[in-house]
């Protein structure tokens, strides 16, 4: 068998009337619609139910899957304790869920539980389903701080491992929609919220689920919602599969967006073939933008290619053939002869493979005229100091970022070299860059100006600026014009934070200019 059918189902816990006590009347759609869901459900009879919640344990770096042979929750933290249930899992399929995705390069497995009692993200959707069907077996999947791209790649193993245990699966991805709708809403009020849960609802209403690879990062963080990578997972698991889809409700009354969508099998589609059609058009976006990039950047990335992919740090001495611009030379004409200055060896040595020209030619013998070759970094690269900073970024999510306030090293290139390495492999927030990963990545490069104290925040500009704050040997940094730093005041904020300084303690401010290389 294959994958029957999925479902998007929030989980507001106020649906529950022993939690809800009257308030559940003011979602009555959602209640009717998340009913309609369940009963459909109950026809299909699955043996397995693969549930995906953004409650259940989370790690930015690994995917969970709830290991042992069940589990028991109720809504006590909710006020409700008498509302509970209990479990059983399918290990086997949980177990060739860790197998398969880490056969295809994901970090999952059963590994790391922190919490076994069963999260409301998953009692909300099993409250309903239990009441009309309870003759299966759960698979509980947690989500990650991983890019989109895996958790479609997750939702592609779910279904791979269906077909092979031949289970009667469907899936359900838990997850409310934006919680910035009102602004007496749980994070008030953002015009994200609203654009977000129109785009989503009209997204999974066609069941065009490559659409969801497309939505911005920053634009989800700002609109606060909670179940997209569920539904990403969801649209993996229908990846080359036709889709009956069906928008049954959305409601907000609560400042929180509520959507209700199913999903059932419609055979085989070659054409549906999202994360493949995606991964085409994001290629082609990263070959004209690398070829876009200025020696700078190339630096970095050739940096980050060699560490992570061979273990090696560069020299700034080898660099200049690899990652100068195109030059002309004059060759001499005479037999024997190679004097081919700025090439990838040292000058008059005619070792020609990986050069600008043409790779492994290596015989300068009988030339003459011209031949196009690298004529080496920008002179500031070698003969400058300053601090510098690398970012990257991956399926438009951050990915790693290290630099220096001052300058540490005896050059610019040295220091670029330096902090890529750091930024790809030292970065405390994310695991190591991996090879598979280093084409993917958006690389940019910052060269700081001079630093200078200022006495208010209103000498700052959070576009022409970045921040430096200090209170005593704390000290945090904030790169100026970044993608969801809007105000001042969310500037210090982050520069505070990333100190370890709390909110309300006073600071000294600096500010600098960047010269910003992509």
């Amino acid at each position: 068998m294959a994958i029957l059918a999925g479902y998007m189902l929030p989980h507001p816990p106020l649906i529950i009337p022993e939690v809800g006590k009257g308030e559940e009347e003011k979602i009555r759609n959602t209640i009717e619609a998340y009913r309609k869901a369940a009963q459909d459900i109950s026809t299909l009879r699955p043996e397995t139910i693969v549930l995906c919640s953004p409650h259940q344990t989370l790690y930015a770096d690994y995917f969970h899957i709830s290991p042992g042979r069940g589990a028991k929750g109720d809504f006590r933290q909710f006020g409700a304790p008498q509302v509970a249930m209990e479990v059983t899992y399918d290990r086997e399929f949980a177990e060739h869920l860790g197998s398969m995705a880490g056969a295809e390069g994901l970090h999952a497995g059963m590994l790391g539980e922190r919490e076994k009692r069963l999260d409301h993200g998953t009692l909300v959707p099993l409250y309903f389903v239990n009441q009309y069907w309870t003759e299966y077996r759960l698979v509980r999947v947690g989500l990650s701080g991983f890019p989109l791209t895996a958790h479609y790649r997750l939702g592609q193993c779910i279904r791979k491992v269906s077909e092979t245990l031949d289970r009667k699966v469907v899936v359900i991805a838990s997850g409310d929609l934006s919680h910035r709708l009102k602004e007496d809403g749980p994070y008030g009020y953002r015009k994200e919220g609203p654009e977000y849960d129109a785009r989503i609802m009209d997204v999974m209403g066609r069941g065009d689920f490559g659409e969801l690879l497309d939505f911005p990062e920053d634009f989800c963080e700002k609109a606060a919602e909670c179940g997209h990578r569920s539904f990403t997972i969801l649209g993996g698991a229908f990846d080359g599969i036709g889709v009956q889809a069906q928008a049954l409700s959305y409601e907000g009354p609560f400042g929180v967006g509520y959507g209700i969508c199913t999903y059932r099998a419609a055979g085989q589609a070659p054409e549906r073939n999202f994360l493949e059609q995606y991964e085409s058009r994001e290629q082609e976006k990263r070959k004209v933008r690398q070829e876009k990039e200025d020696a700078y950047v190339k630096l970095a990335r050739y940096t980050i290619q060699e560490y992570v992919c061979h273990g090696r740090v560069p020299g700034v001495d080898e660099l200049p053939g690899k990652l100068g611009k195109p030059g002309t030379e004059e060759l001499p004409g005479k037999p024997g002869k190679a004097e081919a200055e700025g090439l990838w060896g040292k000058p008059g040595k005619a070792e020609a493979e990986g050069l600008w020209g043409k790779p492994g030619e290596a015989e300068a013998e009988g030339l003459s005229g011209k031949r196009e070759v690298a004529v080496g970094l920008p002179e500031e690269l070698y003969h400058t100091r300053a601090g510098a900073f690398v970012s990257l970024k991956e399926d438009g999510k951050l990915r790693g970022c290290i630099g220096t306030i001052q300058p540490v090293r005896d050059c610019l290139a040295e220091e670029i070299i330096h902090n890529a390495i750091s930024a790809c492999s030292q970065d405390p927030r994310f695991p190591a860059v991996e090879p598979w990963e280093v084409e993917r990545l958006t690389i940019s490069v910052d060269v700081l100006g001079d630093t200078e104290r200022i006495s208010s925040p209103a000498q700052l500009d959070v576009k022409r600026y970045g921040v430096i704050v200090t209170k005593g040997a704390r000290r945090g940094l904030l790169l100026p014009n970044l993608e969801g730093v809007d105000t001042v005041e969310q500037q210090i904020a982050i520069a505070k934070q990333k100190a370890g300084i709390r909110e309300q303690e006073k600071v000294e401010l600096e500010r600098f200019e960047v010269v910003r290389h992509e």
